[in-house]
């Protein structure tokens, strides 16, 4: 489905998002944060922009913790930004769909 965000956890993750022959996006988020309330719809705003360019994928880092752990995501919202499998960017906090744009435009 064009724009559909996936959810992924500490047991699927490789599979499903870092081993994926396209850009991924990985959104570490909870439940209780508001910034991540604030993040999410912008994400679902532009998923279908970005079909086909980038996967978007969210963590809830309460349900999954070795995974934040793994890649040093000490805060939330954070989203790393992994091309070829590898992290290639990584951005924390609250941000504008502006901001969420030029960070995804600047790695693609």
């Amino acid at each position: 489905m064009a724009g559909e965000i996936i959810h992924v956890g500490d047991a699927s993750l490789e599979g499903d998002a870092i081993k994926s022959d396209m850009t991924v996006i990985l959104h570490f988020w909870a439940e209780w944060s508001g910034p991540c309330k604030t993040l999410a719809p912008l994400l679902e705003d532009i998923a279908p922009e970005y079909a086909g360019k980038v996967t978007i994928a969210k963590i809830n880092v309460d349900d999954n913790q070795a995974t934040p752990a793994q890649f040093g995501a000490r805060s939330i919202p954070t989203l790393i930004l992994f091309k070829n499998g590898a992290a290639a960017a990584q951005k924390a906090g609250a941000m504008s769909k502006s901001q969420l744009k030029a960070f995804l435009d600047s790695h693609l």
